[in-house]
C-alpha cells in the first residue's frame, strides 16, 4: 500500500473516532435535556463521518493508481 493510501486510511480512522466521541457527547446532552447541544454534537459527528468517507475514497483512488485495478477480494 502506498504511503498516500495508508495516510488516507489513518485519517479515515481518526475521523470515525472523533465521530464516536461526538455521538457519545450528543447522547449525554440528550439525556440531560440539552437538546441544542445534543444536536450540535450530532451535527459534528455527521461531519466527521463524511470526512472519513472522503478519506476512504481517496485511499481507494491511491490504491488504484498504485496497482491499476481493484483488489480481487474487493472488486
Amino acid at each position: 500500500m502506498s504511503k498516500q493510501a495508508a495516510e488516507h486510511h489513518h485519517k479515515a480512522a481518526e475521523h470515525h473516532e472523533h465521530a464516536a466521541l461526538h455521538h457519545k457527547e450528543a447522547a449525554k446532552h440528550h439525556e440531560a435535556g440539552k437538546h441544542e447541544m445534543a444536536a450540535h454534537h450530532a451535527h459534528l459527528a455527521r461531519a466527521h463521518h463524511e470526512h472519513a468517507t472522503h478519506h476512504a475514497v481517496e485511499a481507494a483512488k491511491a490504491h488504484l493508481q498504485d496497482h491499476g485495478k481493484a483488489s480481487p477480494t474487493h472488486a
